[in-house]
């Protein structure tokens, strides 16, 4: 057949319409199901969702794009990427925090973050970590394999890089949460 003829619509009679389902009454409370302590810190509720599973996941999946770049690149023995060491979950929080720092704190370019002139030093950022550990760290920085990712078709997903990440967060966040009814 041809494509025309899906395009030939016929009336419908609405008598004889079955009626919706009835909406069923959304008893619960949306929100959080936990309780926090009463401080409410911002960071205790980034670590219910950024739990260690989570952290751990992308120190992982970090450290194995590390080691797969080391043996896929021909590096001078001069290359800063050969200081590497892998990020354990720890130093991984810390990173974390300086990225979430950097949304709140903004200057021109990320490297005056470490500056040491008077005028633009924050040394918050050096207490927690060197400058050149921060860039090694967030040039490998990865959520998926490589493997796992990879799609021949011209239309890959972007998002695929980040499937398993987004997949632990969910859990997380079901985990955590009541959800709300959606539609009314």
């Amino acid at each position: 057949e041809s494509l025309e003829s899906a395009r030939n619509w016929c009336g419908v009679d609405v008598s004889v319409l079955t009626p919706a389902p009835p909406k069923f009454p959304f008893t619960g409370n949306p929100g959080i199901k936990v309780s926090l302590r009463q401080s409410d810190d911002p960071l205790d509720y980034f670590c219910l969702f950024f739990d260690d599973e989570v952290i751990s996941f992308i120190a992982k999946e970090t450290n194995s794009f590390a080691e797969e770049q080391f043996s896929n690149l021909e590096l001078t023995p001069s290359t800063r990427a050969l200081q590497w060491k892998d990020v354990t979950s720890e130093e991984l929080k810390r990173f974390i925090s300086l990225l979430i720092l950097q949304g709140i704190m903004q200057t021109p370019t990320e490297k005056w973050f470490w500056s040491k002139r008077p005028i633009l030093c924050t040394p918050f950022f050096g207490n927690v970590m060197n400058e050149k550990r921060y860039s090694l760290i967030m040039k490998f920085l990865h959520f998926q394999s490589s493997n796992d990712s990879e799609d021949e078709s011209p239309s890959n997903n972007k998002l695929k890089k980040l499937a398993n990440f987004i997949v632990c967060l969910c859990n997380d966040f079901n985990k955590h949460t009541y959800q709300s009814r959606i539609s009314q």
